[in-house]
């Protein structure tokens, strides 16, 4: 064990929409978790791995922390607080306001009885006047004793090297959990189908989006065929066949779209990213089929890739 570096794990933490995916991507580098400006868009815990000269960082994005509604939300708000009990430092994001509402009050009785160090991070400052800073810091330094309080924006990337900084002076001192060049536990598939998702809760409109979900029916690699004086971009192809299930007929209807318009716009805003991360081409074919009321029920929940680490 090299006794100069330090490594741990950090919860990144706070209400929906409040931009955690945004910053874990923005700190290892690289799209792992999926955005949008809908809320809960996060439902599975995620793990990226940022390692540097320092150490070596695992963060964990979770949910965003709500009051669930069916067993789908049961599921998210599980994870978040159990990724609580498994870090060595807890980051929370919050906006810049100095109204504190009941679902940051609520954090904050969760976090008095979690004794890890707690960072607070005033996310989208660019989106303020930059004097009110202060009193936002003020109003939430009266709630709780923070480690440390820093203003960023996970957007432009404004201060994340401080917040990086501040985190390794709370982790101990210890041996790296993963190699020094991964940067995420997620497996492809998963990341494939969270992309393919996050197309869909950016093109469809209203609720359907919170009633989605995507499996991965086959993923299979083969190598390009290579032709005389041809000269392909990517060294093979993935032919990836996934189905988007949702709760309802009228939702299919909206999801394909006329004349299947809104189903092929899913697939060519997903398939560019895809190919990007995987290094290869990508043929991909999308279906839809409709599990009522899908998010009631345990079994579909877990089929559909949402379950907990009996760790």
């Amino acid at each position: 064990m090299d006794n100069n570096k330090k490594s741990g794990f950090v919860a990144i933490i706070g209400r929906p929409n409040v931009g955690k995916s945004t910053l874990m991507n923005h700190i290892v580098g690289q799209k792992i978790a999926i955005t949008s400006k809908k809320p809960q868009t996060t439902r599975n815990k995620i793990q990226t791995i940022y390692t540097s000269e320092k150490g070596q960082i695992v963060f964990m994005d979770t949910p965003g922390m709500h009051k669930a509604k069916n067993k789908l939300g049961d599921y998210m708000m599980s994870v978040a607080k159990s990724t609580l009990n498994n870090a060595d430092v807890i980051v929370w994001l919050v906006e810049p306001s100095e109204y504190i509402g009941e679902g940051d009050q609520g954090i904050i009785k969760q976090l008095s009885s979690v004794k890890k160090p707690v960072i607070l991070v005033i996310n989208k400052i660019d989106t303020i006047n930059k004097p009110d800073v202060i009193l936002f810091m003020d109003a939430y330094r009266k709630q709780m004793d923070f480690e440390e309080i820093i203003p960023i924006s996970a957007f432009k990337g404004e201060n994340i090297d401080e917040l990086v900084d501040s985190i390794y002076k709370y982790l101990p001192y210890g041996p790296y959990y993963y190699d020094e060049d991964e940067i995420t536990d997620q497996p492809q598939r998963q990341i494939v189908a969270e992309l393919i998702r996050e197309k869909a809760l950016r093109l469809i409109d209203k609720e359907i989006p919170h009633g989605i979900a995507v499996v991965i029916d086959s993923m299979k690699y083969r190598e390009s065929v290579a032709k005389p004086n041809v000269k392909y971009e990517y060294p093979g192809i993935y032919d990836i066949d996934a189905t988007i299930i949702c709760e309802r007929d009228s939702h299919k209807g909206i999801i394909i779209g006329k004349g299947g318009a809104m189903l092929k716009q899913i697939g060519s805003k997903a398939r560019p990213e895809m190919e990007s991360m995987l290094d290869a081409k990508v043929n991909l074919k999308l279906w839809v089929k409709v599990k009522e009321n899908w998010r009631e029920s345990d079994y579909l929940v877990r089929n559909f890739g949402y379950k907990e680490d009996k760790e």
